[in-house]
């Protein structure tokens, strides 16, 4: 055989070699999450806004990550969402399998709450993105002796709250403290279904700092039926559907620039209503990849259906990055406002 005859065969071979479907290409691995199960974890117990909007997550979200893991929802109240912060951050798992959704307060609480009280930095939470902003309304029922948030300057009001932390419980403080409002804080209560049942059962006449999306899913007939009066909006911006009940700003009742600023501090939080985290030391790649999954499914056409079947809300979404920012830029609040604010929130096992 002649050196050039060589020289065709061997390029033949390489040829043939390198051609699409001659040989099997080099099998590729596996993504991480396929046969996994993504655990989120949820600050509530069953039944409330954020259990709803958590339990919307969990079925979409899977599709979104490649290796389309099952998504499984657990309910982990306590603390004011400092428990189920605490458990992201701490005892669950770091390899990516943990998704936390934390109540806004919970994430803050290391700098508004007691100290000691959290074993965790905000800004080392790595952010995934919130799904909207929040809205927070006080409702009583329509026998309370109660009937507008101006008289509750007047006469007491008797509100259900869960425990120290919990928005039911450090807005009513807040007003108590900040406006000079009459609201008597019964806490305890695991979460807002508990807190609904009692005051249908006449143990209390109200609660604030509950979800909109809780009483507009949850309790529907409340409205309807006329069952409960809206008393007043806890945001920064009116809410058009509340509105037209004649609901106020609660905001609107701050007489003084400080009263205005801690009041503006705490409503700040609601712009980030469903955050979603994960631990500080969850793999880069994983978080991004969570990251882009989130994003992905905040646009797909049959999660959007899904929620508005359910009356959720998917309204100024944030993604990790924006989260993250939102954080930092409250924790970097001036420690007077700071001080003024854990003083006005001040609650009973705070």
């Amino acid at each position: 055989m002649s050196i050039r005859q060589t020289g065709f065969t061997l390029a033949a071979l390489i040829g043939c070699a390198l051609a699409p479907g001659s040989v099997p290409a080099r099998a590729q691995p596996a993504p991480f999450y396929t046969g996994r199960t993504l655990t989120l974890i949820i600050p509530s117990s069953p039944g409330g806004g954020y259990d709803l909007y958590g339990r919307l997550v969990a079925r979409h979200l899977g599709k979104h990550i490649p290796g389309a893991p099952h998504v499984a929802a657990s309910n982990m109240p306590g603390a004011a969402g400092v428990t189920a912060a605490q458990y992201v951050y701490a005892a669950g798992a770091k390899d990516g399998t943990v998704l936390g959704l934390v109540y806004p307060n919970a994430i803050l609480e290391p700098l508004t709450g007691a100290p000691g009280r959290t074993r965790y930095d905000p800004l080392k939470f790595h952010y995934i993105g919130s799904a909207n902003a929040e809205v927070f309304v006080c409702y009583a029922a329509a026998n309370a002796p109660v009937k507008s948030f101006a008289e509750s300057f007047e006469r007491e009001l008797i509100l259900g709250a869960s425990g120290a932390g919990a928005p039911s419980s450090e807005y009513p403080a807040m007003y108590n403290h900040l406006l000079g409002a009459k609201l008597k804080i019964v806490a305890g209560y695991p979460g807002i279904t508990e807190i609904g049942l009692a005051i249908e059962k006449g143990e209390i006449h109200g609660t604030c700092g509950s979800s909109w999306a809780t009483m507009t899913t949850g309790r529907p007939q409340w409205l309807r039926d006329g069952v409960m009066r809206v008393l007043a909006q806890e945001n920064l911006q009116a809410h058009p559907d509340i509105a037209k009940l004649g609901a106020p700003l609660t905001i609107s009742f701050a007489k003084t620039p400080e009263q205005r600023a801690v009041m503006d501090f705490v409503f700040s939080q609601s712009t980030f209503g469903r955050p979603f985290l994960m631990a500080p030391e969850t793999p880069p790649d994983r978080v991004a990849v969570m990251r882009q999954a989130f994003a992905a499914m905040l646009r797909d056409p049959e999660f959007l259906a899904d929620a508005e079947r359910q009356k959720l809300e998917i309204t100024d979404p944030m993604s990790g990055a924006e989260l993250r920012s939102a954080v930092a830029r409250l924790m970097a609040t001036p420690a007077d406002v700071v001080d003024r604010v854990r003083q006005a929130v001040s609650a009973p096992g705070r």
